[in-house]
């Protein structure tokens, strides 16, 4: 599974969407993209970015309407780019450029960072509700039937957690709990950085979600240390318990034996020349190293510990 688009093709769905047909424009490739080809388009008028996508998405369950909807409403929230266009029939999601710098993993130890980022995550969060709701339990065993369907290769002793796993999904089952609209991918290179704010980039697997999935999966797929994820949920929270905490380092877990499913389905699918397998390790590694960790049970303890807010340092 990849999608490839080639210049003359891409140009002729450019040229039938109203704000670009008959404009002189500048094309050129961004970075990034294992399921999208992204250009970056400048014209007289304005500066764009296309999202362009084919019809191979199914076996990461990627809902390209959901995708728009999100989009739209994280620019009603302030914190998305303004969404310009939508043309599912070309296979294009047009959004306005945000002139700004994509941060990478180092940059969330620079002063304000974190705190930044932190306000974006609240800024979408309590924006419009999204389309559809986003819960990486039901995710993963998706992702799970898929791959033993295709037969795709699986890391050595992947299905000997699943026992932890449900305990974590035990653990922070809440009645009552209140989900909120998430990016739930964000990755260093889907904050844009414009100087005075940063913006949230990026919706192909966004929903309603658990909060502190989205801080939880912020400080596993960048690499952030505890001390960065503590920093991060305070600056998030106004303050920290070991309750949102042990919730927060629990779902970056919960994100990571998922999303090592989805780097599976590409290893197994996808043409790219990716080393989709590296990062699916990558993220088992993580998972297996908290599942495997010290402290796992007095995370499950704090988790489920809702009459108890106790602080951190308690």
């Amino acid at each position: 599974m990849t999608f490839s688009l080639s210049d003359s093709e891409l140009n002729d769905r450019l040229d039938r969407l109203p704000v670009l047909a008959g404009r002189e424009r500048v094309v050129e490739d961004l970075v990034g993209g294992l399921t999208n080809r992204n250009v970056k388009i400048t014209t007289a008028d304005g500066v764009y970015v296309a999202r362009c996508s084919g019809s191979d998405s199914e076996l990461l369950a990627i809902d390209r309407d959901d995708e728009y909807a999100n989009s739209r409403a994280a620019e009603r929230a302030g914190v998305g780019a303004p969404v310009v266009d939508y043309r599912p029939d070309l296979g294009i999601l047009l959004i306005g450029y945000l002139d700004g710098v994509t941060l990478t993993a180092a940059d969330f130890a620079r002063d304000g960072v974190i705190a930044r980022a932190a306000m974006a995550c609240r800024t979408l969060h309590g924006g419009p509700r999204f389309r559809n709701d986003f819960d990486m339990f039901a995710r993963q065993q998706a992702y799970l039937r898929i791959v033993d369907q295709h037969g795709f290769r699986l890391p050595d002793g992947y299905l000997d957690l699943a026992d932890q796993f449900a305990a974590i999904r035990a653990a922070l089952d809440r009645p009552g709990l209140v989900t909120v609209p998430c990016n739930n991918d964000l990755l260093a290179a889907n904050f844009v950085d414009d100087g005075e704010k940063i913006w949230l980039i990026d919706y192909e697997y966004s929903g309603n979600n658990d909060p502190c999935f989205e801080l939880g999966n912020i400080w596993r797929d960048n690499g952030l240390s505890l001390d960065q994820l503590e920093a991060l949920v305070t600056a998030y929270f106004g303050r920290t318990t070991r309750h949102q905490l042990a919730r927060a380092r629990l779902q970056g877990t919960v994100s990571q034996y998922g999303w090592t499913l989805w780097g599976c389905i590409q290893n197994g699918s996808s043409a790219l020349d990716f080393d989709f397998w590296e990062w699916a390790m990558q993220r088992y590694d993580n998972a297996v190293e908290e599942f495997r960790g010290r402290d796992f049970t007095r995370l499950l303890d704090d988790a489920g510990a809702t009459g108890r807010e106790r602080g951190v340092t308690s």
